[in-house]
Protein backbone atom coordinates (compact mmCIF):
# COMPACT_ATOMS: atom_id res chain seq x y z
CA UNK A 1 0.00 0.00 0.00
CA UNK A 2 1.10 3.58 -0.73
CA UNK A 3 1.72 5.59 2.45
CA UNK A 4 1.95 9.31 3.12
CA UNK A 5 2.70 10.48 6.63
CA UNK A 6 3.36 13.93 8.11
CA UNK A 7 4.86 13.32 11.52
CA UNK A 8 2.35 10.97 13.17
CA UNK A 9 -0.50 11.96 10.87
CA UNK A 10 -1.58 9.52 8.16
CA UNK A 11 -2.74 11.64 5.22
CA UNK A 12 -4.63 8.67 3.74
CA UNK A 13 -6.51 7.78 6.94
CA UNK A 14 -9.83 9.10 5.59
CA UNK A 15 -9.52 7.43 2.19
CA UNK A 16 -11.80 4.53 1.35
CA UNK A 17 -10.03 1.14 1.39
CA UNK A 18 -10.64 0.71 -2.34
CA UNK A 19 -8.79 3.96 -3.19
CA UNK A 20 -6.14 3.02 -5.73
CA UNK A 21 -2.75 4.32 -6.74
CA UNK A 22 -4.12 7.19 -8.87
CA UNK A 23 -6.25 8.52 -5.99
CA UNK A 24 -3.32 8.44 -3.59
CA UNK A 25 -0.91 9.90 -6.14
CA UNK A 26 -3.32 12.77 -6.77
CA UNK A 27 -3.37 13.67 -3.06
CA UNK A 28 0.43 13.54 -2.85
CA UNK A 29 0.76 15.73 -5.96
CA UNK A 30 -1.54 18.38 -4.49
CA UNK A 31 0.46 18.53 -1.26
CA UNK A 32 3.77 18.67 -3.11
CA UNK A 33 2.47 21.38 -5.46
CA UNK A 34 1.78 23.51 -2.42
CA UNK A 35 5.32 22.91 -1.14
CA UNK A 36 6.72 23.93 -4.54
CA UNK A 37 5.59 27.45 -3.69
CA UNK A 38 8.04 27.64 -0.77
CA UNK A 39 10.56 30.43 -0.71
CA UNK A 40 13.59 28.09 -0.87
CA UNK A 41 13.30 24.68 -2.50
CA UNK A 42 16.03 22.02 -2.58
CA UNK A 43 16.38 18.39 -3.68
CA UNK A 44 18.87 15.74 -2.59
CA UNK A 45 19.25 12.97 -5.16
CA UNK A 46 20.99 9.73 -4.16
CA UNK A 47 22.17 6.64 -5.99
CA UNK A 48 18.72 5.05 -5.98
CA UNK A 49 17.55 7.58 -8.57
CA UNK A 50 20.11 6.47 -11.16
CA UNK A 51 19.29 2.79 -10.76
CA UNK A 52 16.45 1.31 -12.82
CA UNK A 53 15.72 -2.37 -13.45
CA UNK A 54 13.41 -3.64 -16.13
CA UNK A 55 12.29 -7.27 -15.96
CA UNK A 56 15.81 -8.60 -16.50
CA UNK A 57 18.43 -5.86 -16.83
CA UNK A 58 19.87 -2.85 -15.03
CA UNK A 59 19.29 0.11 -17.32
CA UNK A 60 21.04 2.63 -15.10
CA UNK A 61 23.77 2.29 -12.48
CA UNK A 62 23.52 -0.33 -9.71
CA UNK A 63 23.37 0.85 -6.10
CA UNK A 64 26.13 -0.15 -3.66
CA UNK A 65 24.68 -3.57 -2.73
CA UNK A 66 24.34 -4.92 -6.30
CA UNK A 67 27.63 -3.21 -7.21
CA UNK A 68 29.44 -5.13 -4.45
CA UNK A 69 27.77 -8.39 -5.52
CA UNK A 70 28.87 -7.89 -9.13
CA UNK A 71 32.43 -7.16 -8.04
CA UNK A 72 32.43 -10.40 -6.04
CA UNK A 73 31.22 -12.32 -9.10
CA UNK A 74 34.23 -11.01 -11.03
CA UNK A 75 36.63 -11.87 -8.18
CA UNK A 76 35.30 -15.42 -7.81
CA UNK A 77 35.17 -16.23 -11.51
CA UNK A 78 37.40 -18.97 -12.92
CA UNK A 79 40.93 -17.65 -13.61
CA UNK A 80 41.59 -17.22 -17.31
CA UNK A 81 38.05 -16.18 -18.23
CA UNK A 82 37.70 -12.78 -19.99
CA UNK A 83 37.41 -9.87 -17.56
CA UNK A 84 38.58 -11.75 -14.45
CA UNK A 85 41.84 -9.77 -14.19
CA UNK A 86 40.37 -6.49 -15.45
CA UNK A 87 40.36 -4.81 -12.03
CA UNK A 88 42.21 -7.06 -9.57
CA UNK A 89 44.49 -9.85 -10.75
CA UNK A 90 44.63 -13.29 -9.16
CA UNK A 91 48.25 -12.60 -8.20
CA UNK A 92 47.24 -9.41 -6.38
CA UNK A 93 44.50 -11.21 -4.48
CA UNK A 94 46.88 -14.00 -3.40
CA UNK A 95 49.58 -11.50 -2.37
CA UNK A 96 47.07 -9.46 -0.39
CA UNK A 97 45.91 -12.53 1.52
CA UNK A 98 49.39 -13.96 2.12
CA UNK A 99 51.08 -10.72 3.20
CA UNK A 100 48.27 -8.90 5.04
CA UNK A 101 45.60 -11.54 5.64
CA UNK A 102 42.98 -9.65 3.60
CA UNK A 103 40.58 -11.91 1.69
CA UNK A 104 38.65 -9.83 -0.86
CA UNK A 105 35.98 -12.54 -1.10
CA UNK A 106 35.21 -12.41 2.64
CA UNK A 107 31.50 -12.32 3.44
CA UNK A 108 31.84 -8.83 4.98
CA UNK A 109 32.58 -7.46 1.50
CA UNK A 110 29.91 -9.29 -0.48
CA UNK A 111 27.26 -6.62 -0.03
CA UNK A 112 29.41 -3.67 0.97
CA UNK A 113 32.12 -2.13 -1.23
CA UNK A 114 32.57 0.62 1.34
CA UNK A 115 33.60 -1.94 3.95
CA UNK A 116 36.15 -3.41 1.51
CA UNK A 117 37.60 0.04 0.81
CA UNK A 118 37.77 0.73 4.56
CA UNK A 119 39.93 -2.35 5.12
CA UNK A 120 42.13 -1.62 2.10
CA UNK A 121 42.72 2.00 3.07
CA UNK A 122 43.52 1.03 6.67
CA UNK A 123 46.07 -1.45 5.30
CA UNK A 124 47.46 1.24 3.01
CA UNK A 125 47.99 3.59 5.94
CA UNK A 126 49.61 0.83 8.02
CA UNK A 127 52.05 -0.09 5.23
CA UNK A 128 52.96 3.55 4.65
CA UNK A 129 53.94 4.04 8.29
CA UNK A 130 55.89 0.80 8.56
CA UNK A 131 59.65 0.79 7.97
CA UNK A 132 59.77 -2.93 7.18
CA UNK A 133 60.61 -3.81 3.57
CA UNK A 134 57.94 -6.53 3.42
CA UNK A 135 55.20 -3.98 4.13
CA UNK A 136 56.61 -1.52 1.61
CA UNK A 137 56.25 -4.27 -0.99
CA UNK A 138 52.73 -5.05 0.23
CA UNK A 139 51.88 -1.34 -0.14
CA UNK A 140 52.25 -1.62 -3.92
CA UNK A 141 49.73 -4.46 -3.97
CA UNK A 142 47.25 -2.64 -1.72
CA UNK A 143 47.39 0.52 -3.84
CA UNK A 144 46.97 -1.50 -7.03
CA UNK A 145 43.86 -3.18 -5.60
CA UNK A 146 42.39 0.16 -4.44
CA UNK A 147 42.99 1.51 -7.94
CA UNK A 148 41.23 -1.55 -9.38
CA UNK A 149 38.13 -1.03 -7.21
CA UNK A 150 38.01 2.63 -8.27
CA UNK A 151 38.26 1.62 -11.96
CA UNK A 152 35.38 -0.80 -11.46
CA UNK A 153 33.16 1.91 -9.91
CA UNK A 154 34.10 4.36 -12.66
CA UNK A 155 33.29 1.81 -15.35
CA UNK A 156 29.86 1.09 -13.87
CA UNK A 157 29.13 4.85 -13.82
CA UNK A 158 30.14 5.41 -17.43
CA UNK A 159 29.35 2.17 -19.27
CA UNK A 160 26.08 0.28 -19.51
CA UNK A 161 22.88 0.27 -21.50
CA UNK A 162 22.47 4.00 -20.83
CA UNK A 163 25.77 4.57 -22.68
CA UNK A 164 24.59 2.50 -25.64
CA UNK A 165 21.43 4.36 -26.54
CA UNK A 166 18.96 3.37 -23.82
CA UNK A 167 17.12 6.56 -22.77
CA UNK A 168 15.04 5.17 -19.89
CA UNK A 169 16.89 6.79 -16.98
CA UNK A 170 17.58 10.10 -18.77
CA UNK A 171 13.87 10.31 -19.62
CA UNK A 172 12.95 9.94 -15.94
CA UNK A 173 15.33 12.74 -15.04
CA UNK A 174 13.83 14.89 -17.80
CA UNK A 175 10.36 14.36 -16.33
CA UNK A 176 11.69 15.37 -12.93
CA UNK A 177 13.22 18.61 -14.23
CA UNK A 178 10.10 19.45 -16.22
CA UNK A 179 8.21 19.34 -12.92
CA UNK A 180 10.51 22.00 -11.49
CA UNK A 181 9.28 24.33 -14.22
CA UNK A 182 5.88 24.45 -12.48
CA UNK A 183 7.45 26.61 -9.78
CA UNK A 184 5.94 30.13 -9.81
CA UNK A 185 7.79 32.97 -11.47
CA UNK A 186 9.60 35.28 -9.08
CA UNK A 187 10.63 32.57 -6.61
CA UNK A 188 14.30 31.76 -6.05
CA UNK A 189 15.70 29.06 -8.39
CA UNK A 190 15.57 25.55 -6.90
CA UNK A 191 18.77 23.79 -5.88
CA UNK A 192 19.49 20.17 -6.82
CA UNK A 193 22.21 18.40 -4.83
CA UNK A 194 23.36 14.90 -5.69
CA UNK A 195 25.82 12.35 -4.32
CA UNK A 196 25.94 10.64 -7.73
CA UNK A 197 28.91 10.77 -10.09
CA UNK A 198 26.95 10.11 -13.29
CA UNK A 199 25.83 12.59 -15.94
CA UNK A 200 22.09 11.85 -16.02
CA UNK A 201 21.15 15.21 -14.48
CA UNK A 202 23.27 17.22 -16.92
CA UNK A 203 22.04 15.30 -19.95
CA UNK A 204 18.41 15.68 -18.86
CA UNK A 205 18.71 19.45 -18.42
CA UNK A 206 20.70 19.90 -21.64
CA UNK A 207 18.17 17.94 -23.69
CA UNK A 208 15.23 19.79 -22.12
CA UNK A 209 16.81 23.21 -22.69
CA UNK A 210 16.88 23.97 -18.96
CA UNK A 211 19.44 26.64 -17.97
CA UNK A 212 21.54 25.72 -14.94
CA UNK A 213 24.69 26.58 -13.02
CA UNK A 214 26.91 23.74 -11.83
CA UNK A 215 29.78 25.75 -10.34
CA UNK A 216 31.84 25.79 -13.54
CA UNK A 217 32.57 28.74 -15.82
CA UNK A 218 34.20 29.01 -19.22
CA UNK A 219 33.51 27.49 -22.62
CA UNK A 220 36.58 25.78 -24.08
CA UNK A 221 38.12 25.24 -20.64
CA UNK A 222 35.39 24.88 -18.03
CA UNK A 223 36.81 25.22 -14.53
CA UNK A 224 35.21 25.09 -11.11
CA UNK A 225 34.62 28.54 -9.65
CA UNK A 226 32.14 28.59 -6.74
CA UNK A 227 31.37 32.29 -7.33
CA UNK A 228 29.21 31.21 -10.29
CA UNK A 229 26.56 30.10 -7.80
CA UNK A 230 26.13 33.72 -6.79
CA UNK A 231 25.30 34.80 -10.33
CA UNK A 232 21.80 35.12 -11.77
CA UNK A 233 20.57 34.49 -15.29
CA UNK A 234 18.35 37.32 -16.51
CA UNK A 235 16.76 38.52 -19.73
CA UNK A 236 16.30 42.13 -20.81
CA UNK A 237 12.65 43.08 -21.07
CA UNK A 238 12.92 46.67 -22.25
CA UNK A 239 16.10 48.05 -23.82
CA UNK A 240 15.10 51.69 -23.34
CA UNK A 241 14.45 51.41 -19.58
CA UNK A 242 17.02 48.70 -18.89
CA UNK A 243 14.43 46.44 -17.25
CA UNK A 244 15.51 42.88 -16.49
CA UNK A 245 13.77 39.75 -15.25
CA UNK A 246 15.12 36.42 -13.99
CA UNK A 247 14.94 33.62 -16.54
CA UNK A 248 12.27 31.04 -15.68
CA UNK A 249 13.27 27.46 -14.98
CA UNK A 250 16.82 28.21 -13.87
CA UNK A 251 18.40 25.55 -11.62
CA UNK A 252 21.43 25.50 -9.32
CA UNK A 253 23.11 22.09 -9.46
CA UNK A 254 25.75 20.67 -7.06
CA UNK A 255 27.52 17.30 -7.26
CA UNK A 256 28.56 16.82 -3.64
CA UNK A 257 30.81 13.81 -4.25
CA UNK A 258 32.32 14.85 -7.57
CA UNK A 259 31.76 13.64 -11.12
CA UNK A 260 33.01 11.17 -13.73
CA UNK A 261 33.96 14.09 -16.00
CA UNK A 262 35.94 16.14 -13.48
CA UNK A 263 39.74 16.05 -13.45
CA UNK A 264 42.34 18.03 -11.54
CA UNK A 265 45.27 19.90 -13.08
CA UNK A 266 48.32 21.16 -11.24
CA UNK A 267 48.29 24.58 -12.88
CA UNK A 268 45.83 27.46 -12.85
CA UNK A 269 43.88 29.42 -10.28
CA UNK A 270 40.96 26.98 -10.59
CA UNK A 271 42.47 23.48 -11.02
CA UNK A 272 39.24 21.43 -11.24
CA UNK A 273 38.24 20.99 -14.86
CA UNK A 274 35.03 19.71 -16.43
CA UNK A 275 35.38 17.83 -19.69
CA UNK A 276 32.77 17.24 -22.38
CA UNK A 277 35.01 14.67 -24.07
CA UNK A 278 35.44 11.01 -23.23
CA UNK A 279 38.29 10.74 -20.73
CA UNK A 280 40.93 8.05 -20.43
CA UNK A 281 39.59 5.35 -18.05
CA UNK A 282 42.99 5.31 -16.31
CA UNK A 283 42.91 9.05 -15.61
CA UNK A 284 42.09 10.04 -12.03
CA UNK A 285 38.70 11.68 -11.50
CA UNK A 286 37.66 14.20 -8.89
CA UNK A 287 35.33 11.88 -7.00
CA UNK A 288 34.78 10.95 -3.36
CA UNK A 289 34.75 7.16 -3.55
CA UNK A 290 32.63 5.07 -1.15
CA UNK A 291 35.00 4.90 1.82
CA UNK A 292 34.66 5.71 5.52
CA UNK A 293 36.84 8.80 4.89
CA UNK A 294 34.08 10.46 2.84
CA UNK A 295 33.45 13.02 5.54
CA UNK A 296 37.13 13.98 5.73
CA UNK A 297 37.39 14.15 1.94
CA UNK A 298 34.43 16.52 1.82
CA UNK A 299 36.47 19.14 3.69
CA UNK A 300 38.70 19.72 0.65
CA UNK A 301 37.94 21.76 -2.46
CA UNK A 302 35.77 21.57 -4.55
CA UNK A 303 33.62 19.50 -2.17
CA UNK A 304 33.83 21.96 0.72
CA UNK A 305 32.51 24.74 -1.56
CA UNK A 306 29.50 22.66 -2.56
CA UNK A 307 28.79 21.45 0.96
CA UNK A 308 28.86 25.08 2.03
CA UNK A 309 26.15 25.80 -0.55
CA UNK A 310 24.16 22.81 0.72
CA UNK A 311 24.35 24.03 4.30
CA UNK A 312 23.56 27.61 3.32
CA UNK A 313 20.47 26.51 1.42
CA UNK A 314 19.21 24.25 4.21
CA UNK A 315 19.30 27.00 6.83
CA UNK A 316 17.53 29.56 4.64
CA UNK A 317 14.15 30.89 5.72
CA UNK A 318 11.19 28.69 4.64
CA UNK A 319 13.49 26.01 3.28
CA UNK A 320 12.16 22.66 2.04
CA UNK A 321 14.37 19.67 1.21
CA UNK A 322 13.15 16.71 -0.86
CA UNK A 323 15.20 13.54 -0.31
CA UNK A 324 14.97 10.82 -2.96
CA UNK A 325 17.10 7.76 -3.66
CA UNK A 326 19.18 8.57 -0.56
CA UNK A 327 19.02 6.36 2.55
CA UNK A 328 20.76 8.68 5.05
CA UNK A 329 23.92 6.58 4.91
CA UNK A 330 26.35 9.53 4.78
CA UNK A 331 26.93 11.08 8.18
CA UNK A 332 28.39 14.33 6.81
CA UNK A 333 25.19 14.95 4.83
CA UNK A 334 22.92 13.86 7.66
CA UNK A 335 24.52 16.37 10.02
CA UNK A 336 23.57 19.25 7.72
CA UNK A 337 19.99 17.99 7.42
CA UNK A 338 19.76 17.67 11.21
CA UNK A 339 20.89 21.31 11.47
CA UNK A 340 17.94 22.24 9.27
CA UNK A 341 15.55 20.44 11.60
CA UNK A 342 16.59 22.73 14.46
CA UNK A 343 14.97 25.63 12.55
CA UNK A 344 11.17 26.01 12.81
CA UNK A 345 10.70 26.97 9.15
CA UNK A 346 12.49 23.91 7.70
CA UNK A 347 10.61 20.95 6.16
CA UNK A 348 11.96 17.55 5.14
CA UNK A 349 10.15 15.40 2.57
CA UNK A 350 11.68 11.94 2.29
CA UNK A 351 10.69 9.23 -0.18
CA UNK A 352 11.66 6.44 2.20
CA UNK A 353 10.11 3.81 4.42
CA UNK A 354 10.43 5.15 7.99
CA UNK A 355 9.72 1.66 9.34
CA UNK A 356 12.72 0.05 7.65
CA UNK A 357 14.45 -1.97 10.37
CA UNK A 358 17.79 -1.66 8.55
CA UNK A 359 17.73 2.14 8.60
CA UNK A 360 18.12 3.49 12.15
CA UNK A 361 18.26 7.13 10.99
CA UNK A 362 14.81 7.13 9.37
CA UNK A 363 13.39 5.26 12.37
CA UNK A 364 14.71 7.97 14.67
CA UNK A 365 13.33 10.72 12.43
CA UNK A 366 9.91 9.04 12.33
CA UNK A 367 9.95 8.58 16.11
CA UNK A 368 10.10 12.37 16.54
CA UNK A 369 6.52 12.62 15.27
CA UNK A 370 7.45 16.02 13.83
CA UNK A 371 4.80 17.27 11.34
CA UNK A 372 7.58 19.03 9.40
CA UNK A 373 8.97 15.61 8.45
CA UNK A 374 7.02 13.89 5.68
CA UNK A 375 7.50 10.29 4.56
CA UNK A 376 6.16 8.89 1.29
CA UNK A 377 6.68 5.18 0.54
CA UNK A 378 5.06 1.85 -0.23
CA UNK A 379 4.01 -0.21 -3.24
CA UNK A 380 0.72 -0.60 -5.04
CA UNK A 381 -0.37 -4.21 -5.51
CA UNK A 382 -2.43 -3.55 -8.63
CA UNK A 383 0.08 -1.50 -10.63
CA UNK A 384 3.32 -2.69 -9.02
CA UNK A 385 4.47 0.91 -8.63
CA UNK A 386 6.60 1.87 -5.65
CA UNK A 387 6.07 5.40 -4.39
CA UNK A 388 9.64 5.78 -3.11
CA UNK A 389 11.22 4.73 -6.42
CA UNK A 390 12.42 7.46 -8.75
CA UNK A 391 10.30 6.34 -11.72
CA UNK A 392 7.09 6.75 -9.69
CA UNK A 393 8.29 10.02 -8.14
CA UNK A 394 9.14 11.57 -11.50
CA UNK A 395 6.19 10.23 -13.49
CA UNK A 396 3.35 10.14 -10.97
CA UNK A 397 4.02 12.16 -7.82
CA UNK A 398 5.80 15.37 -8.80
CA UNK A 399 3.58 18.41 -9.57
CA UNK A 400 2.74 18.65 -13.26
CA UNK A 401 2.43 21.49 -15.74
CA UNK A 402 -0.66 22.02 -17.91
CA UNK A 403 1.05 20.22 -20.83
CA UNK A 404 2.01 17.28 -18.63
CA UNK A 405 -1.54 17.03 -17.23
CA UNK A 406 -2.93 16.89 -20.76
CA UNK A 407 -0.37 14.26 -21.70
CA UNK A 408 -1.26 12.13 -18.66
CA UNK A 409 -5.00 12.47 -19.38
CA UNK A 410 -4.49 11.25 -22.95
CA UNK A 411 -2.33 8.40 -21.66
CA UNK A 412 -5.11 7.33 -19.25
CA UNK A 413 -7.70 7.34 -22.03
CA UNK A 414 -5.49 5.17 -24.23
CA UNK A 415 -4.90 2.74 -21.36
CA UNK A 416 -8.67 2.42 -20.72
CA UNK A 417 -9.39 1.89 -24.41
CA UNK A 418 -6.64 -0.72 -24.63
CA UNK A 419 -7.93 -2.47 -21.51
CA UNK A 420 -11.49 -2.59 -22.91
CA UNK A 421 -10.22 -3.87 -26.26
CA UNK A 422 -8.20 -6.62 -24.61
CA UNK A 423 -11.15 -7.49 -22.35
CA UNK A 424 -13.41 -7.76 -25.40
CA UNK A 425 -10.95 -9.98 -27.25
CA UNK A 426 -10.56 -12.25 -24.24
CA UNK A 427 -14.35 -12.46 -23.90
CA UNK A 428 -14.75 -13.46 -27.54
CA UNK A 429 -12.06 -16.08 -27.14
Amino acid sequence: MINFRKGNKDEFAKLLPEAGFDDRADIIRRHLAEVFGSKNLSFLIGSGCSSYMDEENELGIPTMGPLAAEFQTILQAIPGLPGVDAFVTVEQRVALKDRLGIDLTHEDFRKNLERMMEVLMTAQQFCKTSAKAEFQEALKTVEAVISGVKRFILQKCTEGRFAKGDETVVTLYRRFYQSLATRSRGLAPPWVFTTNYDLFNERAMDRSGIPYSNGFSGTVERRFNPSTYRRALAEQLDISSKRWAAVDGYVHFCKLHGSVNWTEEETGLFPIRESAEKLDPAEDRVMIYPTPSKQTASFGSPYSDMFREFQRQIVQDQSVLFVMGFSFGDEHINNIIFQGLTLPGFRLIAFLNPEDANNPVTKELAALGDPRIWFIWGSDEETGKKAHYFDSIAQDLMPTSADQKEEKAIEKVFKKLLSKQQGGENGEG
